[in-house]
């Protein structure tokens, strides 16, 4: 005799309370994973910023190493973590709906910047807006709007995808215009990122490849032209060729940054006991901050650092693979690239395996921008982990004593009036 017991009409009806928001995480490991490493390299990040600047610190009567210390905590650690929180409870359908409008208020800093008396230049490099506090970088919210707008595309316009000239009209175009207009301030390094982003989500999306690869060696070719244009970013590129034939001036910065990781040895030198940073490596605490993690943390730091970030490509990727809805999907795999392909190219031009980019070290380099743009990514990865993408459903609260009679009802109440499936299934 089946244990299952039907009601009878004369049965009490089953109590609900009112309805409760109920949220089961769809890939707990991945979640876990991602939230795990982020932190820890955030923790490391703000230890280095103050280490690599403290050297200014000390000789300086301005107090850098405090000032920039105080800066990441409030300016980039505090309003991420905040935003990280946030965008982890937003219905991810939403913001694929507003993704163009996001696209275009991403754009127009971006172009602004290259108005003389809008952007501020730094370096030769016209990237940032004046905020008096702090300075804005538009092309850093440009890779995070890009990557929720080229899913949405690739969702939406998935039939154009087939042929070269229709995916260029409908998919493509925010990527190269994007690029073309980061590539202007000039930031190869970040256009570079943004093309990487882009195709990724493309390629995930199902672009075949006979569309894909001369759209890449388009871009290839683009970058190269670009590169030579300049002969100052020429002048880079042949220093990242031969950096020591060139130490005392285009590959100072490259081979300063060599000797730093040579130095290091194992165990590195100790923390805060970088010399390299002192004297001879110039903007220590951005973009080569990995040379100081190397030379006072040694080859075991920089394991660490390279496994924190294979830790979130590896989760990043399994949300991507399995997420069953289409743009929570490529929206995965689009977030998972932006961090990880930027992380690997500061990598590479601090080992020397790439010319000078000006890309900062994900969730470790001095950025507040860039901090916080990378927190957001990180809290919309998780809200895929943990939602799939799909939006949170209000279920009944269902009283223990009356729940066999309950799932009786909802089975009979299916079409095919079987039981369901009491086995496990992920998403």
């Amino acid at each position: 005799m089946s244990r299952r017991r039907l009601r009878r009409k004369d049965a009490p009806a089953v109590p609900v309370s009112e309805p409760r928001e109920q949220r089961a995480l769809v890939f707990p490991k991945e979640h876990r994973a991602i939230t795990t490493a982020v932190v820890i390299l955030v923790a490391i990040g703000v230890v280095m910023v103050y280490s690599a600047s403290s050297a200014s610190n000390a000789l300086s009567s301005g107090g850098q190493g405090t000032g920039l210390l105080l800066r990441t905590l409030g300016l980039g650690v505090l309003p991420g973590f905040l935003l990280l929180w946030f965008l982890q409870r937003i219905p991810l359908d939403t913001i694929g709906r507003h993704s163009k409008i996001l696209m275009g208020l991403a754009l127009f800093p971006i172009a602004a910047v290259l108005v003389p008396g809008v952007g501020q230049s730094i370096n030769g490099a016209q990237r940032w807006i004046n905020l008096g506090v702090t300075s804005f970088q538009p092309s850093e919210i440009g890779k995070l709007a890009l990557v929720l707008y080229v899913a949405h595309l690739a969702v939406t316009r998935s039939q154009t995808l087939g042929n070269l000239k229709a995916a260029f009209k409908f998919v493509m175009w925010p990527i190269f215009l994007t690029a073309v207009l980061i590539a202007k301030e000039p930031d190869l390094g970040t256009a570079l990122v943004c093309v990487a982003t882009g195709l990724t989500i493309v390629w995930m999306a199902g672009m075949p490849l006979r569309v894909l690869a001369p759209i890449l060696g388009s871009a290839v070719m683009g970058v190269l032209l670009f590169a030579v244009a300049s002969p100052y970013r020429a002048a880079r590129l042949t220093a990242f060729l031969h950096p020591w034939a060139h130490q005392a001036d285009t590959g100072f910065q490259s081979v300063q940054g060599q000797i730093a990781l040579g130095s290091g040895g194992i165990f590195g030198v100790g923390p805060g006991q970088s010399v390299q940073k002192i004297f001879y490596l110039p903007e220590a605490h951005t973009d080569f901050i990995l040379a100081v993690i190397g030379e006072e943390l040694g080859v075991i730091g920089i394991l660490v650092v390279l496994g924190l970030f294979g830790a979130i490509l590896r989760a990043g990727m399994n949300i991507a693979r399995d997420a069953v809805d289409p743009y929570a999907k490529l929206t995965a795999a689009g977030l998972t690239a932006l961090i990880t392909c930027q992380a690997m190219l500061n990598i590479w031009v601090v080992l020397g395996i790439a010319p000078l980019t000006g890309v900062p070290l994900p969730f470790i380099s001095y950025g507040p921008t860039n901090l916080i743009v990378l927190l957001c990514s990180t809290g919309l990865l998780l809200n895929i982990a943990a939602t799939g993408g799909t939006r949170l459903r209000a279920v009944p609260d269902i009283d223990a004593s009356t729940s066999e009679d309950w799932d009786a009802d909802s089975d009979r109440s299916r079409r095919d009036s079987r039981a369901r499936d009491s086995r496990a299934q992920r998403r």
